[in-house]
């Protein structure tokens, strides 16, 4: 099965995520096609959409994306929304997440857990 996400020609945002058979995605030498795969979306949801395909394994695009995703042209990939309220983080571009502007600690033990804290910017034992 291929996936392909609507996305929403202003902001680039997903709206939805869809599965497709694959044979409606073969061009006519047999083999899969985006661009064949788009026209298929384009055929049922319309014309005036605009889809992308998504890999569910995170093959390509980076993030397999979901409501609330949004695409980023510039690096082509899929970026989650960022966390609320976490202010001071940044966007790795090579992973595609959210980090914050501090590692996390590695963990001691099994029971070591960590909570962002954005008012010190700083990881916290809880």
């Amino acid at each position: 099965m291929a996936h392909f996400a609507e996305i929403d020609k202003n902001n680039n945002n997903v709206l939805r995520v869809i599965v497709v058979n694959n044979s409606d995605i073969l061009d006519e030498h047999g083999h899969e096609s985006e661009t064949v795969g788009i026209a298929f979306c384009k055929s049922i949801y319309g014309e005036d959409t605009k889809w992308l395909q998504c890999s569910y394994n995170s093959s390509f695009r980076l993030n397999y994306p979901g409501t609330g995703y949004q695409y980023n042209e510039d690096y082509n990939i899929f970026v989650p929304p960022k966390p609320e309220g976490y202010h001071s983080w940044t966007l790795n571009m090579t992973t595609g997440y959210w980090e914050a502007p501090v590692p996390k600690p590695d963990y001691a033990n099994p029971e070591d857990r960590w909570a962002w804290s954005e008012s010190t910017r700083s990881w916290i034992p809880y």
